[in-house]
Formats: C-alpha cells, structure tokens, sequence
C-alpha cells in the first residue's frame, strides 16, 4: 500500500472519494476493509456521488448486492458480504460474473471471500485513528 488518504470529517468525505478515485488507476474490483462503523459504506457513498450516480447509495447487507449507474450510464456494482456464512453464497450470486464484468465492484467485508478475489483486486484499509478521523491507504 502507498496511497493515504485522510478524512478528518466527513466535510472531507468527497475530496477523499475523488483523490481516491484519481489513484486508483485502472482497476475495478475494490475491497474495502475495516471495523464495524470505521466508515465502508460512507466512502462508498462518497465514491458513488464522484461517478455521478443520482441514486440513494445504501449497504446491501441483506441483498449482498446492489447496482447502481454512474453519470455516465455506466454499472457500479456494491457488494456486502457481511452475512454470507458460506463462500458458495457468493457464487450463488454469480460474484465471478460481475467482477469479470470489468465494471466497478466496490466489496465491503471482502474477508468473507478472500479465496475468491482476483489477483488485481485492489485492497482498501479504512482505519479510525484516535482523534475519530479515518485513514484510508491503499
């Protein structure tokens, strides 16, 4: 990981989606990993409104997955594997099929199926610090 970003509150949440964004480079399978309630869902949410997507962006925790279109017409799919026991769960879902998309697949608790995730995944870290600001590297 080389990238850090910082968001010390969430005024900075859309300048950190965008800076992130602009780093990423080309790959589009995203796992984001972090504590319960260190912030997943509100950077994805910030990543989404960046892309342009009108729509309310909101964790598919019992959906496991939620689509939704970029400004320009483009699918973004946002995963949540929170409750999956079991990693035939994911492949119920046809999770190959959508990273193999070549869209973007933003993954929140990509512990679940670590097994699963390709080679070029790019990992995501979102720390909460001391003084509740939260520290993304990547």
């Amino acid at each position: 990981m080389s990238n850090k970003v910082i968001i010390r509150n969430l005024k900075d949440i859309d300048r950190a989606a965008r800076e992130f964004l602009s780093l990423k480079q080309e790959r589009q399978v995203v796992a984001l990993y972090g504590a319960m309630g260190a912030g997943k869902t509100t950077f994805i949410k910030a990543i989404c409104s960046a892309l342009g997507v009108p729509d309310s962006v909101n964790s598919p925790t019992f959906t496991i997955i939620n689509e939704y279109r970029s400004g320009e017409g483009k699918p973004i799919y946002h995963f949540d594997f929170y409750r999956i026991n079991k990693l035939e769960e994911a492949f119920d879902i046809g999770f190959e099929e959508f990273v193999d998309s070549g869209e973007l697949c933003l993954i929140e608790w990509p512990e679940k199926i670590e097994q699963i995730l390709p080679d070029n995944c790019l990992k995501v870290h979102i720390s909460v610090l001391d003084d509740e600001s939260r520290e993304i590297t990547f």
